[in-house]
């Protein structure tokens, strides 16, 4: 099960025109290391909340918070791109996120 993190509030323009709020997720895996992504949900509410895939793995859930605190606006524009036209890495990454 995934757990949100941290949720930012300044919204980020996308390519297909749209803007999102980004939010950091973690879950824990079942070897007991943690992962995050992050999460793109439209500001205009309409269309899909959009996942990147793994963006860390860390030793526990402190360090993924760590990460997530750290997060900049490029990097997240540049995994809202990633969310937006996935590769088939992250097409996996994100199944394996949502078990």
């Amino acid at each position: 099960m995934s757990e949100t993190l941290v949720k930012f509030d300044e919204p980020i323009p996308g390519s297909d025109g749209g803007m999102y709020f980004a939010r950091a997720m973690t879950r824990r895996r079942n070897d007991n290391l943690w992962e995050g992504c992050l999460e793109f949900t439209p500001v205009d509410g309409v269309g899909e909340a959009r996942r990147s895939g793994r963006e860390t793995t860390q030793p526990n859930r402190d360090a993924v918070m760590y990460w997530a605190q750290g997060l900049t606006r490029v990097y997240l524009m540049g995994a809202l791109e990633r969310a937006l036209s996935p590769t088939a890495a992250i097409e996996r990454d994100r199944e394996s996120f949502l078990r």
